[in-house]
Parts: C-alpha cells; structure tokens; sequence
C-alpha cells in the first residue's frame, strides 16, 4: 500500500504533484525538497525560529569511494574559528534537511563547526528510499566522510565528537567501536541500542522474515507503528512532523529491518567496549527505542567520564517533538557538556 498523500493548506497543485511522486529514487526526493525548502523552513517550530545569521553554510554532493554520491552540509561560525566539531548522525528515515536545520543553527551559534551527511538511500543521498542493504557498509560510508572533515587543514587540532539521534546512536556507537580512538565525545540522543521489545516481531515470524528477505530484500512487509505519534508529544510538533517530505513513511524495507534488528542486537552485547566520554540523553516513556538500555550502556560503558540524563515525561524526539521547555532544557544540557568537553580537550 502507497503512503497517505500530503495534504497542506494553501500550495500549488504544482507542488501537491511534486510532494505527492514517489520518492523511491534521490531525484524526486530532491525535487521535493527544492520546491518546498522555504515552506519548510518557516515553520512554526521553535528549532526553526532560530535566526542563522553569523553564520556560513553550505551543501554538495560528494561521490563516494563506492560511488555513491552522498548529500552533506555544513554550518560555522562566520567570523570564529570553531570550538569543536560535530558531525552529525541522523535517526531512520530521516535526513539533515529539516529539522536538524534548527539543530544544527543552535550549536553553530554557540560555536561548534557542525557537519551533516545523509546515509545512503535517505534523504538527498542517491540510493533506494529507506533501504540498507548492510549496516556495517554504511558505517564505513559514514566513517570515510567524517575522517575527510577531520582532515581539513583548519580543522585537524580540534576537538571532534559524534551527535546520534535515534537510529543515528547506534551509527555513532559503530563508528566509535571501528574508531575507538578518533573521537573526543559522543553525544547520543534517545539512541537505538536495542528496539523495544513491543516493535520486535516474535521469534517465528522473524524467522519467516529472514528467509523472505533473502528473496526479496527490498519488499515492504514489516509492520510498523505511527512513529510520529510515538515519537513527538507536543501535539502542535507532531503536526509539524509531516513537513519533512522526504523522511521514509513506509513499512520498512526487509533487508532494513533485519540489519537493524542484528545491529541494535550486536551492540547490547558490546556496551562495555564503549570506551569514549558520552552524554547519553533520553525520554523517560519513549516506547521507540528502550530507555533502560541507555541506563545500560551508562552502567557497563567503560568510558571513565560519562553522563545519563533521563527527562521525566519525555517522549522520543526529544529536540523536535516536545513542548519549547524540554526543547530549551535539552539543548542547555547538550551545549554545556559540549562547552566542557571542548575545553579540557583543549587544555589536555
């Protein structure tokens, strides 16, 4: 079954058509974004409302060791060389383009060069919508253009640190555990180190999975929850969710979920090898991915500076669908321990 169609109040039929292609293939994905930058970006959310100025950004396409060209996008400080890097990895289905705008403002504004990639077959990236064909492959991709940006003359005796929302935690672990000595820090927003219990099929449909996928590894048959409503709390930020265009609304490809599932599974396993300092931030009733796994990963990590901040109420999204408050709250805690964590690096 073909997603719903975006319905939004006040555009062109033209721009209804362009919203409403399938988005299967990085062109009309990219088409949809052009055409509906602008509407996005001045949305009535509190990330967006963020002004940019003072700061330089800037978009390409970069083709790959594997020839896959891969959309990035960066945001500095205009006129300061930066404090640290952060390089940005983004949750399931999602991409750099939209909210993680707001995001990325607010940290260059407080004096971070930011960098942002979308994976291979998300976002603007080239590659079937939402499909991963091997997560370990797609680490290396991720690997291969942050060690580019680390490289950067201007860049190379700064402090860096990793940014993982969601699925994107899980990329960031895999990156430290390939990588366990290149990074000053990792930040980690409701990362997906396990998926919870309730979005696992059981053990005989998983095995009837397995084998449809080796057949058929593109095919949309895992179910799959709103994840918008289980992700954003604040009712008006829900809404604002179905602006993002371009995020992966369909059931998860096959091969995709089974990596996942086998990636999260690997990774509860490996918790105690996470040796880096981590800033580990999740909601107390996210029912996406399992809070008491952060607290796991707190406990058995082998990082002799680590921080856990669990937010009371709180749902999934926690710098894009909770009330201006916890938004505020959240963004205080993560620029603070950034601010720490790029001095002493400094100073060492």
């Amino acid at each position: 079954m073909a997603a719903a169609k975006l319905k939004f109040p006040g555009i062109s039929d033209e721009l209804s058509e362009i919203l409403d292609a399938k988005m299967d293939e990085a062109p009309a994905r990219r088409r949809a974004r052009e055409a509906f930058k602008d509407i996005q970006l001045n949305i009535d959310h509190i990330l967006l409302k963020a002004t940019c100025d003072g700061l330089k950004t800037e978009e390409s396409y970069e083709v790959n060791s594997r020839g896959v060209e891969i959309f990035c996008k960066s945001w500095l400080p205009e006129t300061s060389q930066p404090k640290g890097l952060v390089c940005y990895c983004h949750g399931y289905g999602d991409t750099c383009t939209f909210f993680f705008e707001g995001t990325a403002r607010k940290l260059a504004s407080s004096g971070y060069g930011v960098f942002a990639m979308d994976y291979p077959g998300f976002g603007l990236s080239a590659g079937l919508h939402g499909y991963i064909p091997s997560f370990d492959r797609l680490v290396d991709d991720v690997i291969e253009h942050y060690s580019k940006v680390k490289e950067y003359p201007e860049f190379r005796t700064l402090p860096s640190f990793l940014f993982g929302q969601s699925l994107g935690g899980a990329v960031a672990l895999k990156v430290h555990l390939k990588q366990p000595n290149a990074w000053s820090g990792a930040i980690l927003v409701a990362p997906m180190c396990k998926i919870a219990d309730d979005m696992v099929p059981p053990f005989l449909v998983k095995q009837i999975l397995i084998g449809i996928a080796n057949i058929l590894p593109k095919h949309k048959l895992v179910p799959q929850k709103d994840l918008a409503e289980a992700a954003f709390r604040d009712l008006k930020n829900r809404e604002l969710a179905k602006y993002n265009v371009i995020v992966y609304k369909d059931k998860p490809r096959l091969r995709t979920a089974l990596e996942l599932l086998k990636t999260t599974e690997g990774i509860e396993r490996r918790l105690e090898k996470v040796s880096l300092p981590l800033l580990i931030l999740h909601g107390e009733n996210d029912t996406v991915t399992d809070p008491s796994v952060s607290k796991a990963l707190y406990e058995k990590a082998s990082s002799k500076d680590k921080k856990c901040i669990l937010y009371k109420d709180a749902f999934h999204s926690l710098l894009e669908g909770e009330p201006d408050d916890m938004i505020i709250r959240v963004f205080a805690d993560i620029i603070s321990w950034l601010d720490d964590h790029s001095r002493s690096s400094t100073d060492s």
